[in-house]
């Protein structure tokens, strides 16, 4: 996948509005400054346009589907027609499922749960633990983090071609292959190095040898146009908190025959046709076809309008425009941060490897965590730092080994020790310039004069030390 040309001037696009633009925070050297919310690529703050839209439907909120009353009904249109705009929004093909979910995460578990017996997944050590990790009851194949887009492909035919086969012979790829089910699950922007990958290639890869592919898209829809049709994926998994969407709503879109073979999800009303008692005391399931046999419950009516609504306003503001502004912004992040021979930016594929605004880097001589609470505490910049759940990637490009501690929980260096982890800094449709501006000239300042404030490490990460105050 390759970033489009397009004749736009990107340093006169204007940001999309978005909540919390205007936020002032405290620094511990004194005063207060405008947010610069700058952790996209963990939760990206929700669009203008999809809080008004939410808020015009509040008032008018009802349960969903089977009622009789208006606003159920009202409700019931609301969410359907959600469904039909997410679908527009991802290029689905005539017979392609949206089923509604609370994350990418979610999204992936549910269609790890639904693989036929004895099917086995390839998944490169390089994604992120939503793509990682959930394919517990399959065989799993681990493939090495490649160092080039085409290294990926590569990497992935030799994978397909030498497979094993599946114990049961009767099991055939719809694709045709001759060894049973496969699936493959490939990310399109890396939440780490923002990198894209070369999602069509993978997938006629994939298909070439008999095997599926699901597209983690968490990354890739917020800053680019996802065609299911176009990329020839087989699902597509996304988030609404990354989409300029709030209220834990995710989407899982693709070929229905798996999921209309596998048990339900979620167990439990709306995914049931019809339940009845059986004479021994037992029940009798008839389950639903469609995305509900996968939406048990109450659905997440006003997340999944909110999602819909972020599909229409991206689509209506341009994302020849909005790729352009986001890819000045990434020039002058890296440029900025290219002139601090301190800094070292992590990297897969090299410097001229298109990427989404995604930048990690670590800075010598300084821990990661001291880094970002000094941008923190004294710029009022928010970043990330960690190993950002890709722990394998991570690892593999700073070098370290799996048992050095890291985050989640495990205790960080001290302050002025060399970095474990690393820094993230992400950005996107709502991202002014002052903000990226503000967050370079942090950077050099702290690495030429140090930070301003004491910190402390409590509970495993550097804080400001309000004994210093």
């Amino acid at each position: 996948m390759s970033v489009s040309a397009v004749a736009v001037d990107a340093s006169v696009c204007a940001p999309l509005p978005v909540l919390g633009r205007d936020v002032t925070v405290p620094l511990v050297t004194g005063g207060e400054v405008t947010y610069a919310a700058l952790d996209y690529a963990a939760s990206a703050p929700a669009l203008q346009r999809v809080w008004d839209d939410v808020a015009a439907y509040a008032p008018y909120y009802g349960s969903v589907h089977r009622g009789a009353g208006y606003l159920s009904q009202l409700s019931t249109d609301l969410f359907e027609n959600s469904r039909t705009a997410v679908a527009e929004f991802l290029g689905c093909r005539e017979g392609d499922q949206v089923v509604f979910t609370r994350s990418t995460t979610d999204s992936l578990n549910l269609l790890a749960a639904a693989l036929p017996a004895d099917c086995q997944v390839f998944v490169f050590e390089t994604e992120h633990h939503a793509s990682l990790l959930p394919w517990r009851d399959a065989r799993v194949t681990y493939l090495n983090a490649p160092r080039t887009p085409d290294e990926a492909v590569q990497t992935l035919e030799r994978a397909l071609a030498d497979r094993a086969p599946s114990p049961s012979s009767r099991l055939r790829s719809s694709r045709g292959g001759p060894t049973g089910p496969a699936l493959v699950c490939v990310t399109g922007a890396s939440n780490v190095t923002g990198e894209l990958w070369p999602v069509r290639e993978l997938a006629a890869a994939a298909h070439a040898h008999g095997a599926r592919i699901v597209l983690d898209a968490a990354q890739l829809a917020p800053h680019h146009p996802v065609s299911i049709d176009e990329l020839d994926v087989d699902w597509v998994a996304f988030s609404g908190h990354k989409l300029y969407a709030p209220f834990g709503s995710g989407v899982l879109a693709g070929r229905s025959d798996w999921l209309r073979a596998a048990e339900p999800y979620l167990a439990g009303g709306g995914a049931s046709r019809k339940v009845a008692r059986r004479t021994d005391g037992g029940v009798d399931v008839e389950w639903h076809d469609s995305a509900a046999r996968h939406e048990a419950g109450s659905p997440n009516v006003i997340g999944v309008y909110s999602i819909a609504a972020a599909c229409k306003a991206l689509t209506e503001a341009g994302f020849d425009e909005l790729v352009a502004r986001e890819q000045y912004l990434i020039r002058k992040v890296r440029e900025g941060l290219a002139e601090v021979p301190q800094v070292r930016i992590l990297s897969l594929f090299g410097d001229d490897a298109p990427r989404v605004g995604v930048i990690s880097f670590v800075v010598d001589g300084w821990n990661s965590s001291h880094f970002a609470a000094a941008l923190s505490a004294e710029y009022g910049i928010g970043v990330r730092d960690g190993l950002f759940c890709a722990h394998p990637l991570v690892r593999t490009l700073l070098g370290s080994e799996p048992d050095e501690p890291g985050e989640c929980g495990a205790p960080e260096a001290a302050p002025g020790e060399k970095s474990l982890n690393a820094i993230r800094v992400s950005f996107g449709a709502g991202t002014p310039d002052e903000h990226v501006e503000r967050f370079v000239r942090a950077v050099k300042e702290l690495v030429s004069d140090g930070a301003r404030w004491s910190y402390r490490t409590e509970d495993g990460r550097c804080v400001p030390d309000t004994a210093a105050a």
